[in-house]
Formats: C-alpha cells, structure tokens, sequence
C-alpha cells in the first residue's frame, strides 16, 4: 500500500494507484450494472434539456414577447449552470459525499424544470435555466466520481466509454423527442417532460445509487481543504494535459454543432430532415469510436495510445476539411466526410481524456470530475458563437475554428499530457506531475 494525500487526510492506495474499494466485496455484475445504467442516465439528461427545447424557440419568443436573442440567451444560461454547478458541486462532494448531493441536484432539477414550465416572462425562464444547469450539473459530476469510487482497473475505460455513447445519443434524441412533444403540444410540455424525467431520476438515485464515499475517505478540513484539492490538480501538469485535450475536443464539437446547421442547409441547400440525417450519421462515428475504444481498452491496449489515435483522427479530418473548403471549393459530400472523421476522432477522445483523467485525480474525484466536465463546456460555449461571429458567406469560419481548437488539443497533449510516459493507465503509475 502507498498512500496519497488527500487535503488533512491520508486517503490509502493499492499498489497501482487504485483507491480501496467501498466494501470488501466487488459489487455484483447486476448491481454494477443497475448503477452504470443510472449514472448514465444521470449524464444524458442534461444534453437532453440543452436541446430538447431548441425546435421550440419561435413558438417561446411568441408566447413569451421575447425576441430571438433573448430566447438564445435562455441556452447560454443554462450552460454557464452546467459549468458553475460542476466546478461547485465536484470538489465539494469529495467532502460531503456523494448521494446526499445526488439527491439534491435531482430534486432541484425536476423543481427547476416545473418553474420552466409555468415560466410567466422570459426573465424568469432564464434565471430558472441557469439553475436547472446548476441542478443538472449534480448528475453529470457525480456521476464520473461515483464511477472512480466504485470501480477501478480495467473496469474504468468500459463504464466511462457507455457514459460517452450516452452523451452521444442525447443530442441526437434530444430534438427528435422535443420535434414529437411540439407537434401535439407547447414548448411548455418539453419542460414538463423534463420534469417527469427529473423525477423518475430522483427515485433511481434513491432506489440504485449508495453512497460510495465513506466518511473515512473523505476531505476533511471543509470547504477550503476541498478546494485546495482541486488547486492541486490545476498543478498537476499531467492532469490538466488530459483537461485541456477534452476542452479543446469539445470546442472544436461545440463549433460544429453551432455552425453545421448553417453549412448544410444553406451553403448546400439541404432540407431540415436531409440535415438531421447527416448530424446523425456523424454522431455515429462517434458510438462507433466509443464501442472500439471500449474493446479495445478491456484487451489491454494502451489509453494514452488510444487518445493519440483519437486526437490524430480528428486532426486529420479537420486539417482536410481546411484544405478542401480552400482548394476544391464547398463540396457536400467533401464537408460531409471530413466531419465524419473528426467526430470519430472526438469520439475516441472522450472517454481517453475521462478515464485518465479520473485515474490521475482519483484521491480527490470529485474535484477531478468538476475540472474534466466544467472546463469541457466552458470551452464549448465560448467556442459555439465563433462560427457567426466569422462570417457565415461559407463554411471556412466553422472549418479553420475547429481546426485550431484540435491543433490545440494536439499541442496540449504533446506539451502536457506526454503520452508516451503513460501516466494516468489501468494499474500503472499517476505520477505526482
């Protein structure tokens, strides 16, 4: 045994870097998987709530006498909970513990989403956006720390690769379930909808998620030792390479989900349901790239090689889709392929950056888990507006953002995350940079 410290506590470790399991027996396969099938849902749910309402946003601006960038602005505030909550809740549940606050970012959601849904101006939908991220943020954070609390070795690159299929399917549900509440009903019936997922989440937690963070494994010291903890990560060269490959990852997604729409639909002239279709068969390059991450992790293939493989992929179709826009010209099966590619990229990268990163954090997952989710969509959100921002004449703006974002996550992970000195593997060394 070694041991890492972990605030004014010892927190004790086995040889290869693993924290002491929660009980002296492994869960049940049943068991384990009841619970990864919770956390899951606990993940999906937000992505859910960030686009189920878009299809909606005329009808609101109506209802509501709000203009479109007010509607807009509703998005932004929910995003910006998303971060505050994760950066908030993470560290703080190192401390705490994690179902009482499960509970609460649950219980919060579903009362947040009813105030959405009997919303009477737009002033008070967007405040009870921002706190409906807040409360979201609870289930996403948590639910990577619940994962690093309870499994450990090669059990981790699986649950956190199911955790990136669902966070893959959500944005592709997301509008078609919000389409099919719209066409019988108001945008207010998305959030009731919300709601009543909020609230059978709630029962799920209390029913299927233990706490997994005993008292003995805890940050003491209160709030200031728990977010020193975090402080101590922000220090960790390592860590924070693997932070920054997902965040510039997700801005380079982010820029593509904002701008994509634009580009298909009125540079290529393709309908609405054409569109759909293409975003989808993008999203399944990445469940594709997931489900191979998966397999291959569990057969003992390197996770620093597997992100090396993600990052270069998404490289590659970027820096094509770069030199086709400025060469061939605006090609839709050009910008169709390329993209493709570097979703599967991003799809590899996800659930690398996630299991080394809770694995280098994992004296303090929760902290870790804040750093890893809040700076994914910090950097999302500040990279979804570029796109407009540059022009939308065609489709170069969406094209040259991207490929900064993942030259960005090329360089951290060189200059960072090393991934030749393997830090951050199943049963090898987290190292102290």
């Amino acid at each position: 045994m070694v041991a890492l410290s972990s605030g004014h506590k010892t927190v004790p470790h086995d040889a290869d870097g693993d924290a002491d399991t929660l009980t002296p027996a492994q869960p049940s396969k049943r068991a384990a998987a009841l619970l990864v099938v919770v956390l899951a849902a606990l993940t999906a749910v937000a992505p859910l709530a960030i686009d189920m309402y878009v299809p909606g946003f005329p009808s609101m601006g109506d209802s509501l006498h709000a203009s479109s960038s007010a509607v807009q602005l509703t998005m932004t505030a929910f995003l910006a909970g998303l971060v505050v909550g994760q950066l908030v809740i993470g560290p703080i549940s190192d401390g705490l513990g994690r179902r009482r606050l499960l509970i609460s970012g649950a219980a919060g959601f579903v009362a947040f989403s009813l105030v959405c849904a009997i919303a009477p101006n737009i002033i008070v939908l967007t405040g009870a956006r921002f706190l409906q991220g807040v409360a979201g943020a609870a289930g996403m954070v948590l639910a990577r720390a619940v994962l690093t609390d309870r499994f450990h070795g090669p059990d981790i690159p699986r649950y956190f690769a199911l955790l990136s299929l669902i966070l893959g399917v959500a944005p592709i549900a997301a509008p078609v379930l919000g389409g099919a509440i719209l066409s019988v009903s108001t945008w207010r019936a998305v959030f009731v909808a919300l709601t009543a997922m909020g609230g059978a989440l709630l029962l799920a937690v209390l029913r299927k998620v233990p706490e997994t963070l005993p008292p003995e494994r805890r940050q003491s010291g209160g709030l200031a030792s728990t977010f020193r903890a975090m402080g101590a990560l922000l220090g960790r060269r390592t860590f924070m390479g693997y932070v920054l490959v997902l965040a510039l990852c997700s801005a380079a997604m982010f820029a593509y989900v904002s701008g994509s729409s634009f580009v298909f639909e009125n540079l290529h002239g393709v309908s609405s349901t054409t569109y759909s279709l293409i975003f989808a068969s993008n999203a399944v390059g990445m469940l594709i790239a997931g489900a191979v991450f998966a397999k291959l992790a569990g057969r003992g293939v390197r996770l620093n090689t597997l992100l090396t493989a993600g990052v270069c992929t998404a490289a590659l179709g970027t820096l094509a889709q770069v030199v086709l826009v400025t060469t061939v010209g605006e090609t839709l099966a050009g910008t169709w392929a390329t993209l493709f590619v570097t979703m599967t990229g991003v799809g590899m990268v996800y659930p690398s950056t996630t299991s080394l990163g809770q694995t280098l954090g994992r004296a303090a997952p929760g902290a870790a888990s804040a750093l890893l989710g809040g700076l994914q969509f910090l950097f999302g959100a500040l990279a979804s507006p570029l796109v407009g921002l540059f022009g939308e004449d065609s489709s170069v703006p969406m094209a040259v953002i991207m490929l900064i974002a993942v030259a960005g996550a090329g360089a951290a992970l060189v200059g960072l995350a090393r991934p030749w000195e393997g830090r951050g593997e199943p049963g090898g060394s987290e190292g102290g940079h």
